[in-house]
């Protein structure tokens, strides 16, 4: 049996893995217009009425491990077999903090009121956080940014940064996007990284970068900043994964904002990456691979790096 949802139709188990993801409704996930917002904070999720919190996990963090026989290093480059060290010398990044923020938390389904709570973005009042997306199979978003975070982390760190995580675990809720904002100000990070993947409609695919606009607030003084760190960033991510321009956000893979409490609330230079469509069929299947994710979070590093040196 299969069930018509937005613009996609997806088998009953799909289904029902991607509704838990979604903030369990099905309106949640659906809208072909552009950027299909399921992910990050693209508004409050609410639940569907007189729904409950299925106590069932994502079929997520199986497929987020190494396949077997994968290499153990998550330094090394699966393209060229090369070190994650920059061309700069061992540790080019000695000196420099690195905020970063893997979007969402793999509990979040779980906890509907909490992640559902208003918070002030200055421009507006957004969720507290939201489950994020998931491929048609349950690969969640939030287990694919944990495992990009992870392998971004020691390939920075390996280069001689401080690195700062927003969250510690993927078997938690938030933090909200306030907090999230709130702890790259405190680190004072020379540069911050929000790890997203959208979920749009299938045909959709390529990365974007979202950057901030000015809002007559704490951002206003970076603003210029992150635009350079989102090109630099955009760049590396392009040579290093091979994936397109977004097809169906932004220009050249930019895009400004104004409505996103991670990036108007930051005092310090921050961008967000939407890695690709994890609704497009292909880019999905790339997601799952673990010698991917190791290049993206290879390309993501040299884009930081770039920026910092």
């Amino acid at each position: 049996m299969t069930t018509s949802l937005g613009a996609m139709s997806v088998t009953g188990k799909a289904l029902a893995a991607t509704l838990v993801l979604c903030g369990l409704g099905a309106a949640a996930c659906g809208g072909t217009a552009a950027g299909a917002d399921l992910a990050r904070e693209r508004g409050p999720v609410p639940p569907a009425a007189g729904t409950a919190a299925a106590p069932v996990a994502p079929a997520s963090d199986a497929l987020s491990r190494p396949a077997a026989g994968a290499a153990s290093d998550p330094t090394a480059s699966p393209a060229t077999g090369q070190s994650g060290q920059g061309d700069q010398g061992d540790r080019p990044l000695s000196g420099k903090v690195v905020v970063i923020d893997p979007g969402h938390n793999g509990q979040n389904y779980r906890h509907p009121a909490e992640i559902n709570k208003q918070v002030d973005v200055l421009t507006q009042s957004k969720a507290c956080d939201t489950t994020g997306t998931a491929t048609d199979n349950g690969y969640s978003e939030a287990a694919f940014t944990w495992d990009v975070s992870q392998r971004l982390a020691k390939i920075l760190k390996s280069r001689g940064a401080t690195v700062k995580l927003t969250r510690d675990s993927n078997s938690g809720v938030g933090p909200c996007i306030t907090q999230r904002a709130a702890i790259g100000n405190r680190a004072k990070a020379d540069a911050a990284i929000s790890v997203h993947a959208d979920g749009s409609s299938p045909a959709n695919h390529g990365f974007h970068v979202i950057m901030p606009k000015k809002i007559g607030g704490p951002v206003d003084p970076v603003v210029n900043a992150s635009r350079k760190l989102g090109l630099d960033v955009r760049n590396a991510f392009r040579r290093g994964t091979g994936l397109s321009y977004s097809t169906y956000i932004g220009k050249d893979a930019l895009d400004y904002r104004n409505d996103l409490g991670g990036l108007n609330l930051s005092t310090v230079p921050k961008i967000f990456i939407e890695s690709g469509n994890m609704r497009n069929p292909a880019e999905a299947a790339k997601f799952q691979q673990p010698a991917f994710r190791q290049r993206i979070a290879l390309a993501l590093a040299n884009g930081l790096q770039q920026y910092l040196k």
